[in-house]
């Protein structure tokens, strides 16, 4: 058993088949009475293509105002596929509060991004979904668990 779990990191990709991992969040936060931030990670571009507009956005500067309004509208709607998500999963498990989870979506590589966050949060734990059925772990599950100075909690997925 964890000692003293307060903070859960529930990373995820959002797609189909998700719930498991997050429904085994949402019994630890239950258990515990604790905490789950629910964090997304949005992938940057590919370096090369990062060039490119990069470029043009230096040459015309209304392609960097379109650029990053197009990016905080991806970002809103993550964060509202999150919050979906989140009060569907609630509304089946009635022992979390609203104010028991937190939905957040960071830019940057996805490994990276949740051991900083699970860093800024102090999480106690992170928990986290895995589709392949071999012994070998997806790359974010595999570089999360080799690079975590906390516990992580792994969850097949279907």
């Amino acid at each position: 058993m964890l000692p003293d779990v307060t903070r859960i990191l529930y990373a995820s990709d959002i797609q189909p088949g998700a719930r498991p991992a997050f429904r085994t969040a949402v019994s630890l936060c239950g258990h515990y009475q604790s905490h789950i931030t629910f964090l997304h990670v949005v992938e940057p571009m590919r370096e090369h293509a990062e060039r490119l507009v990069r470029s043009m956005m230096a040459t015309d500067p209304s392609l960097k105002a379109l650029h990053d309004d197009g990016l905080r509208h991806v970002q809103q709607q993550v964060v509202e596929r999150v919050e979906r998500f989140r009060q569907q999963e609630l509304q089946d498990h009635n022992q979390l509060r609203d104010e028991q989870v937190t939905a957040r979506v960071e830019e940057g590589t996805p490994w990276k991004k949740i051991l900083e966050v699970a860093d800024e949060i102090d999480a106690s734990v992170i928990v986290m979904g895995v589709r392949h059925h071999t012994a070998l772990l997806g790359e974010t599950a595999s570089k999360v668990m080799h690079h975590s100075t906390r516990p992580v909690l792994i969850v097949p997925l279907g």
